[in-house]
């Protein structure tokens, strides 16, 4: 009799040894994991003359639709801004149409809201092509200037993601008003997988 249950006391440490690791570190390949869409941003020089710029992309996978919100902010803003370029990376090659690019005033979202456009700003928008360096930038021409006061503006860029993915920077430059030249503002690093 005590050699029964010596014997299954030990099957059961061999089994409770065998058994408990593999459904512990089994279960988490059987969960599907939410992936949150932002966190650390990675910036090439890290120099105090390059500034981020906060953007929000609905879908970071290549090949998709994708929703791409470029944010100015009241901090990222010194005066009021005549003009608006947004120059594209060289390697984010993608179909550019005017009707697919908006300009708006928006609410930017967090954990409690989704960001949306509350009103559209009327404006010119341009696509400039250097057929030289194939460098690509988006014009933005508002009618009125924008001013300088406490609400978030954004360009909304609706486009299909590139084949490749990697790391996109977005550079964002402004005429402030009196000026004659645009200025820099800051950038966007856009993530692809």
């Amino acid at each position: 009799m005590l050699k029964r249950t010596n014997k299954f006391a030990l099957n059961s440490k061999i089994f409770r040894f065998l058994l408990i690791p593999t459904f512990l570190f089994s279960t988490p390949f059987f969960n599907d994991n939410q992936y949150a869409k932002a966190g650390i941003e990675f910036q090439w020089d890290q120099n105090s003359g390059y500034r981020r710029l906060k953007w929000l992309q609905k879908e970071n996978k290549k090949r998709f639709k994708n929703k791409i919100y470029f944010f100015l902010r009241p901090m990222d803003r010194n005066a009021e801004l005549l003009k608006i370029t947004l120059a594209i990376p060289k390697p984010f090659k993608t179909t550019l149409k005017t009707e697919k690019i908006n300009f708006c005033k928006v609410r930017i979202g967090g954990f409690e809201e989704r960001t949306k456009c509350l009103e559209d700003i009327p404006a010119d928008i341009e696509i400039n092509t250097d057929e030289s360096s194939s460098l690509r930038s988006i014009d933005i021409y508002p009618y009125k200037p924008i001013p300088n006061n406490k609400d978030s503006y954004a360009i909304v860029l609706k486009a299909n993601n590139p084949n490749k993915s990697g790391l996109f920077q977005f550079h964002m430059y402004g005429q402030l008003k009196g000026n004659t030249v645009s200025s820099y503002l800051g950038s966007s690093t856009i993530v692809l997988n």
